[in-house]
């Protein structure tokens, strides 16, 4: 697929891949993903043991409704799971059947997208982790640039505009089948305990998709710094700017700012600051580790958040931390 982008596929858009995504061997090996990720079961009550006592059976009727357009989301159960700091965040869990229709797309649509995206993205990416990210970091403070935009986007995952998210989905997908399935799990109704409610915003925590989707939608900011010649190193929703001076991390931060605001999107106003991490007390946190005067450890509360965020997306990432 990628190859076929490459060379000329028409447009620089996919128009036909459905039948590729309820294709049987997609299929099977979406189940296998969501299998070995394991999991709860959601609204259904089905859990992963029960689906595999019947996979063969499960996976043909899935690929016929695919096929057949009869394909119906099922509502999504939230449950809050607890943060480092002795809080809870909520995780959206889908049911067995919707969990591996999503690894299906994300198994077709996903080599579309890693085309594009630029090297200083890491988070989620096959083949990359928290330890490249890491030493980029590390290599680029080496290289001088010292002065750090630290930046935390509140609620991220939360304020994803769904139409602008389309909107970059479609710069790559033509087809209409694809993208329906994408705005049908971007909008199902969420069940938190009683109460039932359709989200207007944001991609659910805990899907399989949502990784992709949220760095698709972070992808242009990562073509805006780069085109301007900041070198900003991204986990997903966690990203620092590394500057050689601080007159152009605060144009770095402005930049920034704009781009954040035009999406949709928020700084969080405690957790963004501007420093050089070559001074005690101005470094910053990335991905458990503190830079700050040339040294670099492990904070416990910067772990938790980590393996917390691995939790919540359902995701491998590279083992980033010792002990």
């Amino acid at each position: 697929m990628v190859s076929a982008l490459g060379n000329g596929v028409k447009g620089g858009r996919w128009y036909g891949l459905m039948d590729k995504v309820y294709a049987p061997a997609t299929l099977s090996a979406a189940w296998r993903k969501v299998r070995a990720k394991g999991g709860a079961a959601g609204v259904d009550g089905q859990s992963i043991e029960r689906f595999a006592a019947r996979a063969e059976e499960y996976l043909c009727e899935l690929g016929a409704d695919l096929r057949t357009g009869s394909y119906r989301a099922q509502p999504i159960r939230r449950v809050e799971i607890p943060k480092g700091d002795g809080q809870t965040r909520p995780l959206g869990i889908s049911t067995v059947k919707d969990r591996i229709a999503q690894a299906a797309v994300k198994l077709v649509i996903e080599p579309i997208f890693e085309a594009m995206f630029l090297p200083g993205s890491y988070g989620f990416r096959p083949g990359r982790g928290c330890r490249d990210a890491l030493r980029e970091v590390d290599g680029l403070i080496r290289e001088g640039y010292a002065f750090a935009v630290d930046a935390d986007l509140r609620s991220y995952f939360d304020s994803i505009a769904h139409e602008r998210l389309m909107e970059r989905v479609a710069t790559r997908i033509s087809d209409g089948r694809v993208l329906d399935l994408l705005r049908a799990w971007l909008g199902q109704d969420i069940f938190d305990g009683l109460e039932r409610w359709t989200p207007m915003q944001g991609t659910p925590q805990g899907a399989v998709i949502s990784p992709l989707l949220a760095n698709l939608y972070l992808h242009p900011l990562d073509e805006r710094l780069a085109g301007r010649g900041y070198r900003m190193v991204r986990y997903a929703d966690d990203f620092v700017v590394l500057c050689r001076s601080q007159e152009e991390a605060v144009a770095a931060l402005a930049e920034v700012r704009d781009w954040v605001e035009a999406n949709g999107l928020a700084l969080h106003p405690d957790k963004t600051h501007l420093g050089d991490c070559r001074q005690p007390g101005q470094g910053f946190e990335f991905l458990g580790y503190r830079f700050e005067a040339g040294r670099r450890w492990v904070r416990k509360k910067s772990l938790d958040r980590l393996k917390d965020k691995v939790r919540r997306h359902g995701a491998r990432t590279g083992t980033a931390w010792r002990g």
